[in-house]
């Protein structure tokens, strides 16, 4: 089966545009024999790199700004915000996974989490995840997430299961997907560099899974110049903000592409979906070699909502 990694830059900040993209880049890699395809973390509308470059309290305002741009180009699932990425999963017979940037519009209406999404290739929403602990200055703008999302799902591709950037480093996160027979494991992030390819590399030998990472390869270049503060944000115009390098990994290990580093466009590659399970022979994490006597984890996957109405 093909995959297809997307390492190409949302139309950053603008919510319309990005989708648009997004769809064309679904039919090219339809065309290209994809059945399964990633988008990077919170890809739906751009990563805010911002809060790594304003300091909470000299940037407060400015993060404001930032903010109300971020958050009018967010997607909110309870208006089907996510309708024109299904209809191109149902139309090419595409499993998607993709971070985005979710508005909770059923609730507060105004509370940002960083989301990931799997869209079965009928086109319906197979699972929808928030991220449990935004990373330092990411909590200037994501709300923490819950339990809800951290399912491993049957998709027409196969066992997919996601977290997103430093979730990866929770033994625990990990440990509950990999307990749910997972054969293809999403890592959208932010992240990149040799450290994090080499915790892509130990998820697929711990959880004897394939493993999929990326992130957005952006320059500054693709950035729109009337963004707010965009000069103080950017003074170097030449320079790769995220270099991508989106990677997949075999199970049990081995390097099996990638990883694309400051470039652009897919990483396509063929996966055998059926050797996931089979590496497990060895080292069972979440089977023969759990020791369930001595170890036990228990996962709250109950919603959590701040009011209950009772009519």
């Amino acid at each position: 089966m093909k995959v297809a990694i997307v390492q190409e830059p949302p139309v950053y900040l603008n919510l319309p545009e990005t989708m648009e993209r997004a769809v064309q880049l679904v039919e090219q890699s339809a065309r290209e024999g994809a059945k399964l395809m990633v988008f990077p973390e919170a890809w739906f509308p751009g990563y805010p790199t911002f809060v790594w470059r304003l300091s909470p309290g000299a940037g407060m305002g400015k993060t404001d700004e930032l903010f109300a741009q971020l958050q009018a180009n967010s997607i909110d699932l309870s208006r089907n915000g996510m309708a024109p990425l299904q209809a191109a999963a149902a139309e090419n017979g595409m499993v998607i996974v993709a971070g985005y940037q979710e508005l909770d519009g059923a609730v507060s209406g105004s509370t940002l989490f960083n989301s990931c999404v799997i869209i079965d290739a009928d086109g319906t929403i197979a699972n929808n995840h928030r991220k449990l602990m935004p990373t330092n200055p990411e909590r200037m703008v994501w709300g923490f997430g819950d339990g809800s999302g951290l399912n491993v799902v049957e998709t027409a591709v196969g066992r997919v299961g996601a977290l997103l950037c430093w979730e990866n480093y929770m033994p625990l996160a990990r440990f509950a997907l990999y307990a749910q027979n997972v054969d293809i494991y999403v890592a959208p992030t932010w992240d990149s560099g040799d450290t994090w390819l080499a915790t892509m590399q130990h998820i697929a030998r711990e959880g004897g899974c394939w493993v999929l990472g990326c992130a957005t390869s952006l320059e500054v270049s693709d950035i729109p110049t009337d963004i707010p503060h965009y000069d103080e944000l950017f003074p170097n115009k030449g320079e790769w903000v995220n270099p991508g390098d989106a990677v997949i990994y075999r199970p049990f290990g081995g390097l099996a592409a990638g990883p694309m580093h400051k470039e652009k466009g897919l990483l396509v590659a063929d996966i055998d979906v059926d050797a996931a399970r089979a590496s497990r022979r060895k080292f069972d994490v979440a089977g023969h070699y759990s020791r369930p006597d001595v170890f036990s984890l228990s996962v709250d996957r109950s919603r959590k909502l701040p009011v209950a109405f009772e009519d």
